[in-house]
């Protein structure tokens, strides 16, 4: 889970708009290391097509591509930092970022955390399953279609969206199978799950969803998995 909310205006739109584009070009750029062809590269090619999804313009997509594999000058290199630790009431969480400052992107994680508490590697990891992660949209039989694509587990949300959890191994095959059994793929990525969610009353669950809202905000953070039950 990440934190989720509506703009009410236009600019707060257009805002959040182009912090979308920016977590999508770092992702691009990154997958991009190995090679700027998405049908040799499938971390690049399941980045372009959330890409697209987004509407990034082609321009600002071909971009990240080039300066990632390392065909335009002035590249920039990220780096994968994942920080562990405590929402508020004790709500485990990961947040993964992508920084060209490690000690910016530390420095922030340390203000952020003070609503909670930030906590050593391994310090909540060992409650999570590391595994693909896929969500996807349609009216097929999502049990049926998560057997014949391969996939390990599914969830259906409030709204109908389906959720597909797969072996890491098996994320990109999963990928190519769900189209074939009624299912368009919205995004796909490897990710966190949690073991053992923790379930709160509404007060205390808006103080956790404030503070996912606030760290999701960061430019440095890319993805943010909590232990929050529904």
């Amino acid at each position: 889970m990440g934190a989720q909310w509506k703009a009410k205006h236009k600019e707060v739109a257009a805002n959040l708009k182009g912090k979308v584009f920016g977590k999508l070009s770092k992702e691009i750029m990154v997958a991009a290391r190995n090679g700027a062809d998405p049908a040799m590269n499938p971390r690049l090619r399941l980045a372009i097509e959330q890409a697209k999804k987004a509407s990034m313009p082609r321009d600002t997509l071909e971009r990240a591509i080039k300066k990632g594999a390392g065909l335009l000058d002035g590249g920039v290199n990220f780096e994968k930092v994942v920080y562990e630790g405590f929402a508020p009431h004790r709500v485990p969480v990961i947040v993964e970022c992508l920084t060209d400052n490690v000690n910016r992107t530390i420095s922030s994680m340390r203000v952020l955390f003070r609503k909670g508490q930030l906590g050593a590697s391994g310090s909540v990891s060992w409650d999570f399953d590391h595994l693909g992660i896929i969500e996807a949209s349609g009216q097929a039989d999502a049990e049926l279609a998560a057997i014949e694509a391969g996939a390990e587990d599914f969830e259906v949300d409030d709204e109908g969206e389906v959720t597909f959890y797969t072996a890491m191994t098996d994320l990109d095959s999963v990928c190519r199978e769900l189209p074939q059994h009624g299912f368009t793929v919205q995004s796909a990525k490897l990710g966190y799950r949690a073991k053992n969610p923790v379930s709160l009353a509404d007060a205390e669950r808006d103080e956790v969803i404030a503070f996912l809202e606030a760290m999701d905000a960061d430019d440095d953070v890319q993805h943010v998995y909590v232990g929050l039950g529904a």
